[in-house]
């Protein structure tokens, strides 16, 4: 039978260990967790105060995509983890848009023609969006959108061969630190430019109905200027 060889190689990988291997190590362990737990914060918080609209799929999305990312980081397959996390950035980037566009949201259930890309979102947050392209200049999200989302696609467009993968056989599939931490790095990365998106974009209309610890963890770790700049206090 054909899927015999497929499942030979399957069960060959000890899954169990890999996980196991991967949470010994307590700095990637604990690093992964955080940038899972800030992006939970997120969507509790855009949960209950967007309460209601459908473009809120995006952001379930999100979440799922996110905790894709720490399954398939703990397993060691990093390289599909890329492709989780850069759905998670393409998530909020159209819950940035559609949770004010009802009419076009219902065009892209229902018509398979209809697409958005992140370009198209920037721009309308540039002319739509208040104070949009001042605020970037000084938090620097667009450039650094633009180049981590240039590398991302390239791993995963296969333009560099081999990269986030250490074996050339399912079988050969372990855990590698190597590969575990630019996986991470990438995550909190996409975390970072996540954050910045929204803070200047959908927390602009919602920040007074977030509680005040999911407001000191989405303001942990900005410089003071990108906080002038967002003008979000902790009230």
């Amino acid at each position: 039978m054909p899927g015999a060889k497929l499942s030979i190689a399957l069960t060959a990988v000890d899954w169990s260990e890999n996980i196991s291997a991967f949470v010994t190590d307590e700095d990637l362990l604990n690093r992964l967790a955080a940038t899972g737990m800030t992006f939970a914060v997120w969507a509790r918080q855009l949960e209950s105060s967007d309460q209601g609209n459908p473009a809120l799929c995006f952001i379930r999305e999100l979440q799922m995509a996110a905790q894709h990312t720490a399954l398939l980081i703990g397993a060691g397959l990093y390289k599909p983890a890329a492709a989780s996390i850069r759905t998670v950035v393409e998530s909020a980037l159209y819950y940035s848009y559609f949770r004010t566009h009802a009419t076009e949201l219902a065009t892209l259930a229902r018509n398979s023609g209809f697409y958005i890309d992140k370009k198209y979102v920037i721009e309308f947050h540039k002319i739509h969006t208040q104070k949009f392209l001042d605020t970037q200049k000084k938090i620097g999200l667009l450039s650094r959108l633009d180049e981590w989302y240039s590398k991302i696609s390239a791993v995963l467009h296969g333009q560099i061969p081999g990269a986030w993968t250490s074996y050339t056989s399912i079988k050969q599939i372990k855990y590698s630190k190597e590969s575990a931490e630019i996986a991470i790095s990438t995550f909190e990365e996409a975390e970072k430019i996540v954050r910045l998106l929204f803070l200047s974009t959908v927390a602009q209309d919602f920040w007074n109905s977030f509680t005040t610890t999911s407001k000191k963890r989405l303001l942990s770790g900005l410089s003071g200027d990108q906080k002038i700049a967002l003008n979000l206090d902790l009230a």
